[in-house]
């Protein structure tokens, strides 16, 4: 159920203790020639609806933009810092708190934001200890897309516009996905990637980590379902 499409008796009658608060967000970046800027926000907000159905809880009004450090470069590529998603994200918490939830969780669909969402988590639990917190970015993701992956994976982490998180947008918002224009374009990222500030315009042109092409509903569909099971249990734990 969507938080905001509620009105004040509305809010009244669902929003209690026992109420989960999703907060999904994405980023307006980079995904190829054949995804939209805005493909995380989409998956967010989409994803969370499938997640707020399961638990019962209310879905806030996607946050669009994102911490972009890496594709800041790209063409259409819009960045905001850890720090003020970080404050953001402890006011928002605050704020569905102070309302009356003791759940909030975080969902981004954009592993970027992490950091971001971490630092908030830990800071609202120190402000408030009866919160229950969570962040979330499609959990156990790359377990699974092991089951259902053809090509090759660039990065043990990222999934960035090739075939897992095309799959997931073909599940999810199919109507924004061009797959005429769909390329296979793995990069080789060197292992300083990892331990070094590292732009990924220096080892990629098109920012499709990946096979574009082996992308497929189907795969999405069990990226999605499998990752939700996962959420619903930790989210379930959480309330024990």
């Amino acid at each position: 159920m969507r938080y905001a499409q509620l009105t004040m008796d509305e809010i009244k009658q669902y929003l209690n203790e026992e109420t989960p608060v999703i907060l999904p967000m994405g980023a307006v970046e980079v995904h190829g020639p054949h995804l939209p800027l805005e493909t995380d926000n989409l998956l967010a907000e989409r994803y969370a609806d499938l997640l707020a159905e399961k638990i019962g809880a209310l879905v806030l009004p996607v946050l669009p933009y994102g911490q972009v450090w890496s594709l800041r470069n790209f063409p259409g590529s819009l960045t905001v810092s850890d720090e003020t998603m970080a404050a953001f994200l402890f006011e928002m918490g605050e704020s569905v708190y102070q309302q009356g939830t003791r759940m909030v969780i975080f969902f981004s669909a954009h592993l970027g934001n992490m950091a971001a969402m971490k630092t908030a988590g830990r800071r609202l639990y120190d402000a408030y200890p009866d919160i229950k917190m969570l962040y979330l970015f499609y959990p156990n993701l790359l377990k699974f897309a092991q089951d259902i992956r053809e090509g090759k994976s660039a990065h043990h982490t990222y999934v960035h516009a090739e075939e897992v998180e095309t799959s997931l947008m073909l599940y999810l918002a199919p109507e924004a996905v061009d797959m005429d224009k769909a390329i296979d374009d793995p990069p080789e990222i060197p292992l300083s990637a990892d331990f070094t500030p590292t732009p990924w315009e220096t080892f990629t042109e098109s920012a499709v980590l990946g096979e574009a092409t082996l992308a497929s509903k189907e795969k999405g569909q069990y990226l999605v379902e499998k990752t939700l099971e996962q959420a619903v249990r930790l989210i379930e734990q959480l309330k024990e």
